[in-house]
């Protein structure tokens, strides 16, 4: 029943905060079903249950926000943070394969920002706050993606590598140490069964998806504005 809840509530909340023009209200709406169904779980010491949970909120919320994307793109411009500004920088790499994406030295900075705040509001809210942070990151990404569809010539290439190998490796360890941090704060009120045995697995997954993300797009990002040029429309002077 819960996972019911989280894929018949996910997609339509998430329209509506898409559809609402306030940026930040299409996060608190994404978190509203997911969150409650993750304390259940761990509550009830099922933390795969709860993993499972999570990694299929993600998926909801980029499937949702792309196909919003695709319907109304000017509703995302005022109610998606940093989508618009984003979008545009990702286009700018796409046309020219030259930016931040392409050069560790730009985007490892942000990429450590990301993971410490999300790392720290985990452990300090029982990750209540590093889901909307999660949910704010992923907004952006899925707007980036349906803009693309929006404007593709080969669909089925943006459906493929609109989302790269590494930005996939990154939500999952995010989503990982979402779940997992979220227990010593949840315990420390008495609502969790928490303990660190058996938890190194988890660490250590988390470990490789972040290691992961930093390898491939070193390695493939330089080439990957050239694939999603070639799959794209020629782009007008606005976009």
């Amino acid at each position: 029943m819960s996972w019911l809840v989280l894929l018949i509530a996910t997609p339509l909340l998430t329209a509506a905060g898409y559809f609402s023009g306030l940026p930040w209200l299409l996060p608190l709406l994404e978190v509203l079903p997911a969150y409650p169904l993750m304390v259940g779980d761990l509550k009830r010491d099922k933390p795969c249950a709860a993993l499972g949970k999570m990694m299929l909120w993600a998926l909801l919320l980029a499937a949702t926000v792309e196909t919003m994307t695709v319907i109304s793109p000017q509703a995302g411009e005022s109610s998606v943070f940093h989508g618009t500004s984003y979008r545009d920088e990702m286009l700018s790499w796409i046309r020219t394969g030259s930016g931040k994406e392409s050069i560790p030295a730009r985007f490892l900075p942000e990429h450590a920002l990301h993971l410490g705040a999300f790392v720290a509001l985990s452990i300090l809210s029982g990750s209540l706050l590093s889901l909307l942070l999660g949910a704010v990151l992923m907004n952006y990404m899925s707007f980036y993606v349906g803009s693309l569809l929006g404007i593709a010539r080969d669909s089925h290439v943006i459906l493929l590598a609109g989302w790269p190998p590494w930005a996939i490796a990154r939500v999952a360890a995010f989503v990982t140490l979402g779940v997992l941090l979220a227990g010593p704060m949840l315990k420390r009120f008495g609502r969790v069964p928490f303990r660190w045995e058996g938890k190194r697995p988890w660490l250590l997954a988390a470990a490789a998806g972040i290691v992961l993300d930093v390898f491939l797009k070193t390695l493939l990002a330089p080439r990957w504005s050239e694939l999603l040029r070639a799959a794209l429309y020629p782009l007008s002077p606005g976009l």
